[in-house]
């Protein structure tokens, strides 16, 4: 993109942007650490699903102070259902470091900001210029879509070679001092106009520069390859409770058991199982989980529910069963923590989407 080109462009996109930005809690303050929550929540997740976590999770850490202080399970009770649960390991990490090495106060570039842990290239950009005014180029999913259209960039964004030509164009778009405002509309633009079906571009302040546009292969960009079909897995967990059946099955506890804090959705509790092993049938899986994961052996019962849910590399089936504890003491030989609870008391603790489904199908069926 030429200079004059890159100007026009500039000039347009302000221009639509003061018209057109949304209008979002993140973008009434320059404060970096409140701009860094909305940065983090933001990464693959939807905006109005963000808006329902930022300000409860800003009133129970209002400062990165409090955000450090915290147990790390707070932390994932207050983000419980937004998903992708190493973000809030890694702003938390990101929390503590900044106080104990920064004072509580953030680096003001985008090179301080990624060597803190938890900050990757992106955040440490958009943060830096919305927050710091630095002249860096923020690279997220709707940024990439709309200047591999604007200009034709050949080739997968996954590629450094690919990410470096748009990080060059990028680049030329957000100098001045304006760069908070340049980055923040392309975001706009991308999630609004220039989408991934279906583009507005009779609504584009950029049309007339756009390459795509103008040869009529919209369509073809970004030149991401095609995705592998979602593998899926059969998993089981067991609802052991302490009393088998009778009048007083309501108020007996249940055991539950705390994911390692490096496994996937670590920190958070859960009904204990695991994936279903080839020739395994769900019961057998189920008694196998067990002795490795707590060292217990259980009298499985009937089947209590199914929940199907999808992550972002595999799509899960969660096969419940009510199981009876033979009176081995659990241990932790697989998890973090363990801990016998009611079916209330277990609404105290972080636990992942499908396993609150879990709770609420037990705690019906026992109604």
């Amino acid at each position: 993109m030429k200079t004059r080109s890159a100007e026009r462009v500039r000039r347009r996109l302000l221009a639509w942007y003061a018209a057109e930005a949304r209008d979002l809690p993140w973008r009434q303050t320059s404060d970096p650490y409140t701009i860094l929550v909305s940065e983090i929540m933001l990464q693959q997740t939807r905006v109005d699903t963000v808006l329902r976590y930022y300000g409860p999770f800003l009133k129970r850490f209002p400062t990165v102070q409090r955000l450090a202080s915290a147990p790390i399970g707070d932390v994932l009770k207050v983000w419980e259902g937004l998903g992708y649960y190493r973000r809030a390991h890694n702003l938390h990490r990101t929390a503590v470091a900044v106080v104990r090495k920064h004072g509580g106060v953030f680096p003001d570039s985008a090179d301080g900001l990624a060597r803190l842990p938890g900050i990757g290239p992106y955040t440490a950009a958009a943060v830096a210029s919305i927050a710091c005014g630095a002249d860096e180029p923020a690279l997220d999913g709707n940024v990439i879509r709309v200047i591999s259209r604007l200009l034709c960039v050949a080739g997968d964004p996954a590629r450094a070679a690919t990410r470096a030509t748009l990080r060059a164009a990028v680049g030329r778009l957000v100098r001045g001092g304006q760069a908070g405002a340049v980055n923040q509309a392309l975001m706009d633009l991308g999630a609004r106009v220039c989408t991934a079906r279906a583009p507005r571009c009779a609504s584009c302040p950029i049309a007339s520069e756009c390459s795509a546009h103008h040869t009529a292969t919209v369509g073809r960009f970004p030149q991401r390859p095609r995705k592998a079909s979602t593998p899926h897995r059969d998993v089981v967990a067991g609802v052991i409770r302490e009393r088998w059946q009778g009048p007083s099955q309501r108020r007996a506890r249940v055991l539950i058991a705390q994911r390692r804090a490096g496994d996937m959705l670590g920190g958070l509790w859960e009904f204990p199982g695991g994936t279903v092993e080839a020739g395994e049938t769900f019961e057998k899986a189920l008694r196998r989980e067990l002795r490795e994961e707590l060292g217990i052996e259980v009298v499985v019962g009937p089947r209590l529910t199914t929940v199907e849910h999808a992550y972002s590399h595999f799509r899960m089936s969660l096969h419940v069963y009510d199981c009876r504890h033979t009176g081995v003491r659990p241990r932790t030989l697989g998890c973090a923590d363990l801990a016998w609870v009611t079916l209330q008391g277990a609404e105290r603790y972080p636990l992942s989407v499908a396993d609150r489904r879990v709770l609420r199908a037990v705690a019906a069926a026992d109604a």
